[in-house]
């Protein structure tokens, strides 16, 4: 996705015309801290030298989450490494060698100089993709799925059996 693929719908040009400008073709991965930084909250997109429109940041926000699929059938998952351990194909495998799929992986800088990693998996239990990380090597910190829900199931069956053994 680029610059000019999230202006806002609201430019009206004139005295609307943002102070700081960037290119329609930019990567939106280039653009998200330019705006972080800028003062007004919006950069103008040009395109030829002509300016198009501008990006305010519910425009990156919408744009960003175009980006990200709704997925019912997928948990998250985060883990922590040493930046030399950091391997996203070892990762992937890790993921895959569970029947699962990778849909997302995405890393920032975490505390003592390590690097945090957040992946979706397409997968509702993280479980099985989780102990495969941990085999790897990874610090799994922690997950979110339906592990819990399946968990649940199963007790209230168990109750649900012991109500009917005691009749």
């Amino acid at each position: 996705m680029r610059a000019k693929d999230i202006l806002a719908l609201d430019f009206t040009g004139g005295a609307d015309i943002p102070t700081k400008n960037v290119d329609g073709g930019m990567p939106v991965v280039s653009v998200l801290p330019r705006l972080l930084d800028s003062a007004d909250g919006s950069l103008g997109v040009t395109v030829d030298g002509e300016m198009v429109g501008k990006i305010t940041r519910d425009s990156m926000l919408e744009g960003l989450g175009r980006m990200i699929a709704a997925r019912d059938d997928s948990s998250i998952i985060a883990l922590e490494c040493a930046p030399g351990d950091y391997s996203a194909s070892r990762i992937a495998r890790a993921v895959e060698d569970t029947d699962a799929h990778l849909v997302d992986l995405w890393s920032t800088p975490a505390e003592g100089g390590k690097l945090r990693v957040l992946l979706r998996v397409r997968r509702e239990d993280p479980s099985p993709a989780v102990h495969s990380l941990e085999r790897y090597g990874y610090d799994v910190i922690w997950s979110y799925g339906s592990e819990s829900v399946d968990t649940d199931v199963a007790a209230w069956r168990l109750l649900e059996l012991k109500t009917l053994l005691s009749v």
